[in-house]
């Protein structure tokens, strides 16, 4: 299992992390996501094997967000 944190740029509000989260939660292999709109950050943790941190990246990147 790995687990990254992310900063994520862009988000509004609480909605908007409930979204990535949701969206990072459905990728196949991700076993959590947690994202924080107050610190502006996400922390995932997934199998490798299945999913990387480029894929988790482009997911929220898609949604129109940026993260780092």
């Amino acid at each position: 299992m790995t687990k990254i944190e992310l900063k994520i740029e862009g988000m509004h509000c609480g909605s908007c992390a409930v979204g990535i989260q949701m969206m990072v939660s459905s990728l196949d292999g991700v076993k959590s996501a947690e994202v924080s709109y107050d610190k502006k950050i996400g922390v995932f943790e997934f199998e490798s094997s299945k999913v990387n941190k480029d894929k988790i990246v482009k997911t929220i990147e898609e949604l129109g967000y940026k993260a780092s």
